[in-house]
């Protein structure tokens, strides 16, 4: 069966070109044939042009996650609670859920069970992050200082009683937040008080 072929591919991450070579067919195929296994189960659609085998989906680990969110939407890295957690910083644990940081916009991506959670931040403020693995995320104190600024302003809700703050630098918590307005420094200074940080 054709579909089996594409399970064999290397890659989790199915473009149509990969398809077309996969299947031994021409690309203008390959759209129609991806259309028909989409419909059939065969494959799930990501975005335009991206795809993967179900299969393959139910075998991806936390760092495939990760590496299909930077995918999903580019550029954009893994942030907040998800990067706490992944820095066993955070003690609360999201389940089904893929928070990044984003330059575009703002959306959420629901794949299967799973959602990838993306948030639009200020172009100034889009930096503090690293190539790890495969996959972009943001540095331990970036990503706290991002769920500070989004926290102060209402677009995200962060448990600050889940975090050890004891590792994290303060010093470098406050540069990134030095970048961001009165409200998040006042913000922050507080948790500062009311943590003991």
């Amino acid at each position: 069966m054709r579909s089996n072929k594409l399970e064999k591919n290397e890659n989790n991450i199915l473009s149509v070109d990969d398809i077309a070579d996969q299947l031994s067919i021409n690309r203008e195929s390959a759209k129609v044939t991806t259309t028909r296994y989409v419909k059939q189960g065969w494959l799930i659609r990501l975005k335009k042009n991206f795809y993967i085998t179900p299969d393959k989906f139910k075998a991806l680990k936390e760092n495939d996650f990760f590496y299909l969110a930077n995918n999903l939407q580019v550029p954009s890295y893994i942030s907040l609670t998800s990067a706490l957690s992944y820095y066993n910083i955070s003690t609360q644990q999201l389940q089904g859920v893929i928070e990044s940081i984003a330059l575009k916009r703002t959306k959420t991506v629901r794949v299967k069970e799973t959602e990838f959670k993306f948030i639009l931040i200020k172009k100034d403020l889009y930096d503090g992050f690293t190539l790890q693995d495969s996959f972009f995320i943001a540095f331990p104190e970036k990503a706290l200082a991002d769920a500070v600024y989004l926290t102060s302003l209402g677009k995200y809700n962060c448990d600050f009683n889940a975090i050890d703050f004891s590792k994290l630098n303060r010093t470098k918590v406050d540069k990134y937040i030095k970048n961001t307005n009165r409200r998040t420094k006042l913000f922050w200074s507080n948790l500062c008080k009311l943590y003991k940080i």
